[in-house]
């Protein structure tokens, strides 16, 4: 899976947390994507802790969310009308329980039958103040439907440019953006959606894993519309401030092959081989 795809960069870097991120969504703090079994824990500790039923609603919905990324969406939606039955007229609670019955659907494939429910999730949030959370259901309803793609990618940037609790949402819908273009073979409208990435990455430096991943997205927009000469500085870029990277390995390695520098080319090959799992 390619790094910056909407799967795994979620899986890559969203335990990081920014200043925004925590006053923005209390709970965001109790995740690690890349730990499930230490984000129930937490999230379970943090569920004998909420003192009203609809705080202990919207812990549930984050529940059925680690059960969404197992892939076990029965036990999700078991949890999520668990939620429902906490949630009373919360407003962000019924936010959340849409945002992730909306994930859930896409991730279990039926990426239209979720676009209802992230388009009521961010009106919701839009309209009660939620913005983190409008932000994140407007990044979601973009990948749900391609027909939707560049609409909710355009809605999204626009609160995120209005609101500064929703601004975080600018590096990944304009990330998924990229891929959407890309996949379709427009190197030129993915290079500039990538270009606008890692400027909105820059702008948030804890995150330098998300400013990396960025940076080899407009690596590799620039290798496909022949332009290795460019790319391969981002690239090295991208590996002298990174761990061991097989998709960053990889990359350079198809550049240098583009550039003639065969010998760095199967050095790179090398060792991305070395790191594939």
């Amino acid at each position: 899976m390619r790094p910056g795809s909407s799967t795994s960069l979620a899986a890559r870097t969203d335990p990081a947390t920014s200043y925004s991120d925590r006053v923005a969504d209390r709970l965001r703090s109790l995740w690690d994507f890349s730990d499930l079994d230490g984000s129930e824990q937490r999230l379970r500790g943090q569920l004998t802790e909420e003192s009203e039923d609809a705080g202990r609603a919207e812990v549930v919905t984050q529940l059925a969310r680690v059960e969404g990324l197992r892939a076990d969406f029965d036990a999700c939606e078991r949890l999520l009308g668990q939620a429902e039955g906490l949630a009373g007229s919360s407003d962000v609670a019924r936010v959340r329980i849409d945002l992730e019955r909306g994930r859930k659907l896409r991730s279990s494939g039926d990426g239209p039958a979720a676009l209802p429910l992230l388009e009521a999730a961010f009106e919701r949030a839009r309209a009660s103040g939620e913005w983190f959370l409008a932000g994140d259901a407007a990044h979601m309803a973009a990948i749900a439907d391609e027909r939707v793609a560049v609409e909710w990618t355009e809605r999204g940037l626009e609160l995120a440019a209005a609101e500064p609790d929703a601004a975080y949402w600018a590096g990944p819908l304009l990330n998924n953006l990229g891929w959407h273009f890309y996949e379709r073979g427009d190197y030129d409208a993915a290079l500039d959606a990538f270009e606008q990435a890692l400027a909105a990455r820059e702008r948030d430096l804890d995150r330098p894993a998300e400013i990396e991943i960025a940076r080899y997205c407009v690596g590799k927009s620039l290798r496909a519309l022949g332009r290795p000469e460019e790319a391969a500085p981002l690239l090295e870029q991208c590996i002298a401030n990174s761990e061991p990277d097989f998709y960053f390995h990889e990359e350079l390695a198809e550049i240098y092959k583009a550039l003639g520098r065969d010998d760095e080319a199967e050095q790179q090959a090398e060792l991305a081989a070395g790191l594939k799992e």
